[in-house]
């Protein structure tokens, strides 16, 4: 009864390794259980295809195709557009907070310095190397251009300056526009802007 026992599992065995490998190298073809698991219909990158019509397996994205996460919707953030008026917004979408002030400042430091200066008025080490100055911050039409304009500036260049999305990002845009006010606003200060209790010291 034993032997019988052991001689059944010992086949049983035998027929699970058999059937659950391809067998030892040899020249005649493998059987193959479930041959979708090793050879599956698929192109491979880069190659000849007969079935489009420009004989490529790589085709070209479909054109107005968003990728998930990327259809950036909000036309005030992502543009600093209004969607109803089609003008550019008249305030930062992102919040002042002191945190993003500082932020702001850093990129402003890294990316606008070197041509606007590090107080906005435009002089420069490239102005003083022959460079053509770039326009003051702190005259009255750039005081008065909405947040959104000066997002889109960032953004798309205008002029002689070049786009900046590729090395600023969104949040970071806009919190330059912050940093700017900030420096807009300290050529500007006027005795109401400083606490009362300090104002003393100011004269």
């Amino acid at each position: 009864m034993k032997m019988r026992t052991l001689t059944s599992f010992a086949g049983v065995v035998a027929l699970v390794v058999l059937t659950g490998c391809q067998g030892t190298p040899k020249e005649k073809t493998p059987i193959h259980v479930n041959p979708n698991m090793d050879m599956q219909p698929k192109y491979l990158p880069q190659a000849e295809s007969d079935f489009f019509a420009n004989g490529s397996t790589n085709q070209p994205k479909v054109e107005g195709t968003v990728a998930r996460g990327q259809l950036k919707e909000d036309d005030a953030y992502y543009r600093g557009m209004d969607p109803r008026t089609g003008k550019p917004v008249t305030e930062n979408p992102v919040p002042l907070t002191e945190e993003g002030l500082l932020r702001g400042q850093e990129r402003y430091n890294i990316y606008c310095t070197v041509c606007h200066g590090a107080t906005g008025n435009g002089k420069s080490l490239v102005v003083e190397r022959g460079f053509l100055p770039p326009p003051d911050f702190h005259t009255d039409l750039i005081r008065n251009y909405p947040d959104g304009h000066i997002y889109d500036v960032i953004t798309n260049g205008i002029r002689n300056m070049p786009s900046y999305a590729a090395q600023i990002p969104v949040e970071d845009r806009w919190q330059i526009v912050h940093y700017l006010r900030a420096l807009q606003r300290s050529q500007h200060a006027t005795i109401t802007d400083v606490p009362e209790d300090l104002r003393d010291r100011l004269r």
